[in-house]
């Protein structure tokens, strides 16, 4: 799979960042690489390998929840670009 800068447009955008064509260039480079590497372990058999599981003994320690004061709704959509009905409102990524 190929990523082409107009993904990487596409992509910054969502992120509302603003690159560079040489930064566009930078990362294109870096995803087609960490694609082509995916690619390449998608082909191991894995079949004759064991599932792996927690070794170390390590068990989750959770808390209970607690409601603590936090920003007010408006304050909080007040930075956005768009919001509708209360919610932050964004672009559809997928199709």
């Amino acid at each position: 799979m190929r990523i082409m800068r107009i993904d990487i447009s596409r992509i910054s955008k969502l992120a509302n960042l603003s690159l560079s064509d040489e930064e566009k260039g930078k990362f294109e480079k870096q995803l087609d690489e960490t694609i082509e590497y995916i690619d390449k372990l998608k082909e191991i058999d894995t079949m004759t390998v064991d599932p792996t599981s927690q070794v170390t003994g390590l068990e989750n320690i959770t808390r209970e929840d607690e409601v603590k004061p936090s920003l007010p709704q408006e304050k909080v959509l007040s930075n956005s670009k768009s919001t509708h009905n209360g919610l932050f409102k964004v672009a559809a990524i997928l199709e």
